[in-house]
Parts: structure tokens; sequence; C-alpha cells
């Protein structure tokens, strides 16, 4: 049987996309209270079944796949443009293709305008009409409205036309800057692009008997278990440790492990391989906010997806990136491995020198690629402690010298030296565990 906050999500997932939804209305159809009907609203936006926008309220959208992520929605447009909405709120769950900017004569303007687009224009009423018959959506600058006819046009069309105080080109920027983190996102592997779907998961209740583990374990040769209780919620795991010597006869919940980690599918693939490693687990639970069963990943399934994503282009330059890309290795007199880099503009702070975050890759990249001349695999850091770090300037050149103090199998300590033209600028100890490649 379902939940009321359950009930709740299917009927919002169950309303045509453009409907406008409120806590009121949802509270009085399903014969729930307010405060039921408020949290899974929440849960939906978080879900990406609804969007909420001031001065317009809770519309239904279509919920966004990863493949078209970076397409904004003209809802997320208002939000960021911190804009309001004159007309044509049943089209605020479209996305955009591209956006036109009106700084030309009309006719010119209209060419670039097309199905599907954003105008981004003045106080031109007459552009503003032709756009909402060209089928795309209009977002007005410096605050300026627009004549009644436009707006009940755009009603008709089901094609918003919003309205923002900034100028054009702080408009055009905001977005661009909108899109191109949606990129970011996009290039951002999460559990729910690699785990096992509960359709193929295998796992046991809390009521069953041990015997169904050696059943589970002689049909699919795992060891591993998620057990749930009749809610399908994940009270623990259960592994082959967990049955040695133990009766058969038992119920699952007297032997299995409780409260073990788990994960949700929003969390990022890198969050969950740092909690695996740290922990030793070989699986883990991805599941609901709720705590109820979604599917499994394993370990080996993170790593593999990790090692695909270092293959793959980024999109973008993050500071990792620079560093990276301009971190050149050389040998010293006495054969030991050193790293040169010069200090580009991106590297600095506001005040024109080597910025902290900066310093800290260099440190964790310098030692990385040390740990991978040994042949140690791949380091996450643990812990990493800066003694001090002196200003370095604007076109500098700085040499990185990592040393290994003690390595393991599992775990390295790296001291790291920068020196600027032989003088010592930083200084700093990096401890790491390593992860096998």
């Amino acid at each position: 049987m379902a939940t009321k906050h359950e009930q709740i999500l299917i009927f919002i997932e169950s309303l045509k996309v453009g409907n406008k939804i409120s806590v009121r209305q949802i509270a009085k159809e399903l014969k729930v209270s307010e405060g039921t009907a408020y949290r899974a609203i929440k849960e939906a936006e978080n879900q990406g079944l609804v969007s909420t926008i001031e001065r317009v309220g809770t519309i239904r959208i279509e919920r966004k796949k990863k493949e078209n992520f970076e397409r904004l929605t003209f809802a997320e447009i208002v939000s960021i443009v911190d804009g309001q909405v004159l007309g044509g709120r049943e089209g605020l769950y479209k996305t955009l293709n591209k956006f036109v900017i009106g700084a030309m004569k009309l006719d010119a303007m209209m060419r670039y305008t097309e199905k599907d687009a954003l105008l981004i224009v003045g106080n031109r009423v007459e552009a503003h009409e032709l756009a909402i018959k060209e089928g795309a959506a209009v977002l007005i600058t410096g605050g300026f409205d627009t004549d009644d006819h436009v707006k009940k046009l755009a009603d008709e069309k089901q094609l918003p036309i919003m309205s923002t105080s900034y100028d054009t080109f702080t408009v055009a920027a905001m977005i661009n800057r909108a899109i191109y983190d949606q990129l970011i996102k996009k290039e951002i592997v999460l559990v729910e692009d690699i785990f096992t779907s509960i359709e193929d998961t295998y796992y046991l209740s809390t009521k069953e008997l041990l015997d169904r583990w050696y059943q589970l374990r002689d049909a699919t040769t795992h060891s591993r278990y998620p057990v749930v209780d009749e809610n399908n919620r994940v009270m623990g795991m259960i592994t082959s440790k967990d049955v040695i010597g133990k009766d058969r006869t038992i119920t699952v919940d007297r032997v299995m492990t409780k409260n073990p980690n788990t994960v949700l599918k929003e969390t990022s693939l890198a969050y969950a391989a740092h909690m695996m490693v740290w922990e030793g687990i070989e699986i883990m639970p991805v599941v609901d906010t709720h705590q109820k069963l979604q599917g499994l990943i394993s370990r080996q399934d993170v790593l593999k997806a990790l090692q695909h994503i270092q293959r793959q282009p980024q999109v973008g330059e993050t500071i990792d990136d620079i560093v990276t890309s301009r971190l050149e290795a050389v040998e010293d007199d006495m054969n030991n491995t050193i790293f040169r880099s010069d200090i580009t503009p991106q590297m600095t702070n506001q005040l024109g020198t080597l910025s902290y975050g900066v310093f800290v890759s260099f440190v964790t990249e310098a030692s990385s690629r040390l740990l991978r001349q040994y042949k140690k695999g791949e380091l996450v850091v643990e812990n990493l402690s800066v003694y001090f770090i002196k200003p370095v300037q604007i076109d500098s050149v700085l040499e990185i010298r990592p040393r290994l103090l003690e390595v393991g199998r599992k775990f390295a300590k790296v001291d790291v030296e920068l020196f600027h033209e032989k003088a010592l600028v930083g200084k700093a100890l990096l401890m790491a565990q390593l992860i096998d490649r």
C-alpha cells in the first residue's frame, strides 16, 4: 500500500505538463494535510517533476533527460534573470533551442527568430508580437512592459513573454553562464547513471529464513545482498561473514549487519567511490529519500566508470584541468622527478599572486603523478596539511618537488616543496589512500 506521500507524487506525475498546482489544491483533492502536501511538492521539485517560480506558482514540468540537460526551460530563465511573467504562463515548461539578441532592425531580427527560440529585446512592441507569431518566447529587458494584445497572443500560443530589469548584455551573459553550468553538470556522472536497478537486483526481506541466502548464493554466485522490511526500506546487509555457523532456520534480521551505508541516485559517482574505498564496501544499496531500495552499485562498476570518465573529453576548463595541462615533468641533477609550471592569470587571486586553491591542486597533481611512476595506482586525498605558503607573482615559474616519505599497499605519505627561483615558497604534507588501477 502506497503512503500518502507516494500517492501525491504519483498524482503529480500523472498531471499534464504545464498544469499549475498548489499545496491547498493537493491537500483538498487528495484529502491530506497541507504539511504532507507541501513536503511531497518539494520532493517532486527535487525529482524535476515541478518547478516553483516567484509570482507565478508551481507548475508541472517535463523531467529532463541527461542528454537534454543543457537545454534550459523558460521557467528556469525566469528564475535566472529574476524576471516576471507577463503572459503565456502555460508555456513555461518548454525548453529553448537558442536565444537571439534583438539589437538590429526588425526584418533582420525576424530572420534569426524561429520556433522555440528566445528573443531578448527591449521596449519594441512590434518585435514582441512578431516573435510570438513565429513561435518564439520573448524576454523584455530594462524592466519594460508590453501591450495587452501581445500578452493575449502569448496566452493563446502558450509562449511565455517575460520581463526583467537587467539590460540585454547582462541577461545574455547570465543565460550563457547558466547553460555552461548545465553542461558541466551533464558531464558529472551520478550513481543513477551506472547503478543496477531494483528489477535486476537480488535482495532478502527481514522475515525470510537464512536458507534463502544460500538459495540466492547458489543461483547468482554472489554473497552480498541488501535486506528490506515490508515497506521495501533497506534495514541491513547480509554477507557470507554474517551467515557462517548460523542455523539456516532463523530469520535474516537476526544475523544481518544493521544500518548499512547507502547512497541516493543523485549522489555523484566520485562521492560514492570515496565512501566505498574508505569503508571497504564491495556493494552498496541505492535508495530514495525514504530509504526504499532502488538498486545496487558495486565497487567494480564504480571503478570502471571512473576509468571511463578519465578517457572522455570534458566540457570547459576547471582549475585542475589548467594545472594538469601546464605541469611539466623534468629531472633534476640527482635524477629525481620534479615538476614545473608557469603561473597564468587564471591561477591567481585578486592580488595577482598564486591562489591557495591552485597551490593545493599543484600539490595533489604532483603527488599523484609521482605515485603513478611507482605504479602505485590513483590516490584519494585523506589529509593535506599546508605548513606555509608565500606569495608567488603572476608569470613566475614554479618548481614542485614531491618526495615519497612512506608508501604501502593502501596508503601513501608525500612531502611536497614548492620553489620559485630556488627560494622555498610553499610546503605541504599529503596523506592519501591508494586505489589499485
